[in-house]
């Protein structure tokens, strides 16, 4: 067998003057374009992935915010808490509409006729609910509180506070910016939960769910400055993300099901759909779980945020060797 032949990761040209502030203004601006340029399609509320894009891009800044909170001074209007406030409006609605997909889309077409006539009441709830949720997206798209909160951003962007910290540069500080993230990742006491747990568990499995996500915009805010390694764990953390949120998604759907249908109705074929799209959701995950809580792979994965691309020099390895 002929030896296997090691793809080359060229290293990417990384400007080691940058600063702290500098970085978290890029990032910054990027997400809070991607918010604002979403504001007008999902007011039109033609397509359902443009409400899913600002509420993503609600998430991201956020998350940005939270990550360069010590270096940048962010006027009040514009905080992360005012963003969230945002993202959970956003959010509301866009629940409702995967919510709905899943019904019509995933359950539906393979129920007999009797099931799609309970199920199409268990939609008509969820569109009731839907316009009460696009009134108060549209309501919080127009109100003052959110044109105040964009006056002070480009305010902000044009004219950027920082802290002292701010003046540092960037790339010695990065795994001191990730590692926090990273410890709260592995101390959560979702990687405990066997997947045969019972039903009181899944609120740790659906905070880990959030706990993944928090530290995948994160990372991903770094990713030019990591190897293949570090885009790979990326990958296998969204994955892991992607999973449990089909996990939670189809009990809050047993939820809306035990609202809406009568009380001692009984659907086998969707109960019995929803039961194995939990099953595959959960197929891999006490695997998965074992991985996260072995002392070697933990270790590897604090190792792989203390190597970005240029954040020390060969003379300074020697030096604290």
């Amino acid at each position: 067998m002929k030896p296997t032949k090691q793809r080359a990761i060229a290293t990417p040209q990384i400007d080691p003057s940058l600063t702290l502030g500098e970085f978290a203004h890029r990032v910054i601006g990027e997400q809070y374009q991607a918010v604002v340029k979403q504001e007008k399609k999902v007011i039109a509320d033609k397509n359902p992935e443009h409400l899913h894009d600002m509420r993503v891009g609600t998430r991201r800044l956020r998350t940005a915010l939270q990550v360069f909170d010590r270096a940048i001074a962010i006027p009040k209007a514009a905080t992360a808490k005012r963003v969230g406030s945002l993202s959970r409006v956003l959010g509301t609605l866009r629940d409702l509409d995967v919510q709905t997909a899943d019904l019509k889309e995933r359950y539906r077409p393979n129920l007999a006729e009797t099931e799609q006539r309970s199920l199409d009441e268990v939609i008509a709830g969820l569109n009731k609910e839907r316009r009460v949720a696009f009134a108060d997206v549209e309501d919080a798209l127009t109100r003052s509180r959110y044109q105040h909160l964009k006056i002070d951003y480009e305010a902000w962007l044009s004219h950027p506070r920082y802290t002292l910290l701010a003046t540092q540069r960037l790339l010695p500080l990065i795994p001191d910016l990730l590692s926090p993230l990273l410890s709260t990742l592995l101390l959560h006491p979702g990687w405990l939960v066997q997947a045969d747990a019972s039903d009181a568990a899944s609120e740790d499995l659906h905070d880990l769910r959030k706990a993944c996500k928090h530290v995948r915009y994160q990372a991903e805010f770094f990713v030019p400055f990591y190897s293949e390694a570090f885009q790979d764990w990326i990958k296998e953390i969204k994955t892991i993300q992607s999973k449990l949120g089909t996990l939670h998604d189809s009990q809050v759907l047993q939820t809306l099901l035990a609202k809406y249908l009568p009380k001692h109705s009984k659907l086998c074929d969707l109960e019995a759909a929803v039961k194995q799209t939990q099953t595959e959701a959960l197929a891999h995950w006490d695997s998965v779980r074992e991985r996260y809580l072995e002392p070697a792979f933990r270790q590897h994965l604090h190792y792989l945020l203390l190597e970005p691309f240029g954040a020390e020099t060969p003379a300074a390895k020697r030096r604290y060797a």
